[in-house]
């Protein structure tokens, strides 16, 4: 980020009324900002700038429609983190790094990361606008970067949910209700994520695997065959890898 300009005075349309449409219009308003929308699809505002929150497969279409009623003067951005720039009519790409409901305050943006990209210089400014009019900490991502980086952030937000929905299975397993265990694991999970943030995965890594303890391990495995086989698969990849991740500690001291 080379500069941090003052919040933009330009008009701002946001397309797509999901759950990260509906935060970041609202953000905005709150910054000052003059926001129109969120709009369904169909409805394009007229306006300086046209942010569209829409599904990747829905970009291009509505980028044409937002170029038909905003001319060539509008600057157009999607909020993809995955979708490059290349091969659409999008003049910037802002991808708040975050998971959204639709329902979060004003505030949900402040402090997290906003991967911004532009095709020109105004474009990328205009990115890097919105990013700080919002309080997000803004960082450049290039086309040819963002599948590697969207597969990061999916592993480390989606993926994760998945993988507490499966300690949810073997907790019911175990007896345990869904309500109970997310009271028992979130502290865990917690202090996982900051152990992970403050020293990196080498040395936040705990557990059977780490120590090398194979009989725990066996058990578990058979617990999982038992409770949950459907889990079974997953729990052997996670397995290998953690191992590896364990190896590469042990190399590391």
């Amino acid at each position: 980020m080379n500069s941090t300009p003052q919040h933009p005075t330009r008009t701002v349309a946001v397309v797509g009324a999901g759950r990260l449409g509906r935060a970041i219009a609202r953000a905005f308003a709150t910054a000052g900002i003059d926001v129109t929308g969120p709009l369904g699809r169909g409805e394009i505002a007229t306006a300086d700038i046209v942010l569209l929150c829409v599904p990747d497969a829905q970009i291009a279409p509505a980028a044409a429609a937002a170029r038909a009623r905003g001319g060539s003067r509008a600057l157009i951005g999607h909020t993809s983190g995955a979708t490059p720039l290349e091969g659409l009519d999008v003049d910037f790409g802002l991808h708040p790094l975050q998971s959204f409901t639709g329902d979060e305050g004003a505030d949900a943006f402040a402090g997290i990361g906003c991967a911004i990209a532009g095709r020109t210089a105004d474009a990328r400014e205009a990115a890097l606008a919105l990013a700080t009019s919002l309080g997000a900490h803004a960082f450049d991502i290039a086309d040819e970067q963002r599948a590697a980086y969207h597969a990061a952030a999916s592993i480390a937000s989606n993926y994760v949910v998945t993988l507490l929905d499966a300690a949810e299975q073997l907790g019911a397993a175990a007896g345990l209700s869904a309500q109970d265990l997310r009271a028992r694991l979130a502290p865990l999970v917690r202090s996982t994520i900051e152990n992970w943030q403050r020293q990196g995965p080498e040395t936040a890594l705990t557990g059977p695997v780490a120590r090398g303890d194979e009989m725990t391990v066996g058990r578990q495995r058979d617990a999982v065959a038992s409770g949950a086989p459907d889990l079974l698969p997953v729990f052997d990849v996670l397995r290998t890898a953690t191992r590896a991740l364990a190896a590469r500690g042990r190399d590391a001291r």
